[in-house]
C-alpha cells in the first residue's frame, strides 16, 4: 500500500520534458530495500549514459584517441588539487602565530577534505577550456613561480571554510567532519577572527582579477551565505513547515556558492551569456541535489552504509526535505514540529511518521530532478573539439552521478 502510494508523487517540474520523465516512478522502492534500487539507480544511470552518450556523440569521440572507460572525476584533476592546495597553503600565512595555527584548520576543513567542491570548479574550468597552471611530472609544486593570477577555486575555498568557520561558532559545535572545531579548540573569538580574515584575504583575491562583473558575482555568494543562515535562525513556525522556504534557504546556504563559482568561471574565460548561465545551472542544480542526498542520509546512512543515519540535523531541530514531505502527508506532524526535539521522544514520534511516509523516496527523486538539469546543463555547452574539454565534461558528468548514488 505505502510503495503504491509513493508510486503517484507529484512535482511541480519546470517543462514538458521533466514532467515526461517523471510520469513513471514505478522504479522506486521503500528506503530499507537494497541501496541499488532505494537510490532509483535505474533512472539514473539511464540518465548518466545517455549524458555520456551525448557528450560523445557532441565531441565526436568515436574518432578521437579519448579512451571510453568510466572516469574517475578525482583524478582527472589530482594535479590540478595539488596546486591548489600549495598556493592556498602560500596565500593564507597569517603573521600573528595564534591566527597562523588557526588557518591550517582551514586546509584541513576545505581542500583536503572531501575535495568535491574544488573538483566540480577545477573540472568545470577544464569543460569551459580555461588554461589551467600544470605542474611537470615528478616536479617539486613551487608555488611562487605558477601563475600569479588566482583561480576561482582558490577563493571557493576561502569563502566556504569562513561561513563553515562562522557556522561552527553559531551552531557550538564540536567537531566538523571527523576533526575537533576550530571554536572548540581556540575558543570562538580566534574562530571568527579566522573566518574574517579568510573573507577578507578571499575579496584581495578577487579584487586581483579585475572583473567588476566577477566581483559582483562572487560578492552575492557572501550576501546568499549570510541570508541562508539568517533564514534558517529566524524562521517562524509556518516557514520551517515550508518546502519552498526550505529549498530558498538550501540554495542560499549550499548551492550559491558552487553555483555563481562556475559562472564566475564562464565569465573570465569570455564565453557567452548564455554559456555562463549554463555553467550557473550545473552548479545550482548539482548543489540541490547534493543538499537533498545529504538529507536522505542523515537518516537513512549511505549506499555502503544503510540505516546508519545519523540525525544530526533533526536532534538539532532543522527541519529537512524528508520532514517536510513526510508532514504533506500526515498534517498532525506538524504539532510535533513546532513542539522541538528537545524531547527526544518527539524525534522519536517524527521518525515514525517518515517511516510510514514517501518522504525519503520524495526527496530522492526532488535530487533526480535536479540531477537531470545539472545533466542537461551539460550537454547544453558549445561543441569542442578539444580531447581535454570532452573529457571534463564527462568528468561533470560522473561527479553527478557519485552524488545521486551515494
Amino acid at each position: 500500500m505505502r510503495h503504491n502510494r509513493c508510486r503517484h508523487v507529484y512535482f511541480s517540474l519546470s517543462d514538458n520534458h521533466e514532467q515526461q520523465l517523471f510520469q513513471h516512478a514505478s522504479h522506486f522502492r521503500a528506503p530499507m530495500q537494497s541501496s541499488q534500487e532505494v537510490s532509483g539507480s535505474r533512472v539514473i544511470h539511464s540518465w548518466i549514459s545517455s549524458a555520456r552518450s551525448s557528450v560523445r556523440q557532441q565531441a565526436q569521440l568515436e574518432s578521437s584517441s579519448v579512451v571510453e572507460e568510466q572516469l574517475d572525476p578525482f583524478s582527472l584533476v589530482a594535479d590540478d588539487l595539488l596546486i591548489l592546495t600549495n598556493r592556498l597553503r602560500s596565500m593564507v600565512v597569517a603573521e600573528i602565530p595564534k591566527l597562523a595555527d588557526a588557518m591550517e584548520y582551514f586546509l584541513k576543513m576545505g581542500v583536503e577534505g572531501k575535495r568535491f567542491r574544488p573538483t566540480i570548479l577545477l573540472l568545470m574550468a577544464r569543460a569551459l577550456n580555461v588554461p589551467m597552471a600544470r605542474r611537470p611530472p615528478d616536479a617539486v609544486v613551487d608555488t611562487l613561480s605558477m601563475e600569479s593570477r588566482p583561480s576561482i577555486a582558490e577563493i571557493a575555498e576561502m569563502i566556504h571554510v569562513a561561513s563553515r568557520l562562522h557556522d561552527g561558532v553559531m551552531d557550538g559545535a564540536d567537531t566538523t567532519r571527523g576533526i575537533a572545531s576550530l571554536n572548540f579548540v581556540m575558543g570562538n573569538k580566534l574562530a571568527l577572527l579566522t573566518g574574517d580574515l579568510l573573507l577578507s584575504r578571499a575579496y584581495v583575491e578577487i579584487s586581483s582579477l579585475k572583473n567588476t562583473e566577477v566581483l559582483s558575482v562572487m560578492g552575492a555568494v557572501v550576501e546568499h551565505l549570510v541570508t541562508g543562515e539568517t533564514m534558517q535562525v529566524t524562521a517562524t513556525s509556518d516557514q520551517r513547515s515550508s518546502m519552498e522556504y526550505y529549498m530558498q534557504k538550501t540554495y542560499y546556504k549550499r548551492a550559491s556558492l558552487i553555483s555563481n563559482s562556475c559562472k564566475a568561471i564562464s565569465i573570465l574565460a569570455g564565453h557567452t551569456a548564455e554559456v555562463s548561465r549554463l555553467a550557473c545551472e550545473y552548479g545550482k542544480n548539482l548543489g540541490l541535489a547534493y543538499q537533498l542526498i545529504n538529507d536522505v542520509i542523515d537518516f537513512m546512512g549511505t549506499s555502503t552504509s544503510p540505516g546508519k543515519g545519523s540525525l544530526s540535523d533533526i536532534r538539532r531541530g532543522i527541519i529537512t526535505a524528508p520532514i517536510l514531505f513526510s508532514m504533506e502527508e500526515f498534517p498532525e506532524l506538524r504539532a510535533i514540529i513546532d513542539q522541538g526535539f528537545d524531547d527526544s521522544a518527539n524525534v522519536d514520534h517524527a521518525l515514525e511518521y517518515l517511516g510510514k511516509s514517501c518522504g525519503i523516496e520524495r526527496t530522492r527523486e526532488l535530487a533526480m530532478k535536479h540531477a537531470r538539469l545539472a545533466l542537461y546543463a551539460i550537454d547544453s555547452f558549445p561543441e569542442n573539439n578539444d580531447d581535454d574539454v570532452r573529457i571534463s565534461r564527462r568528468g561533470l558528468v560522473e561527479l553527478t552521478e557519485r552524488v545521486i548514488t551515494r
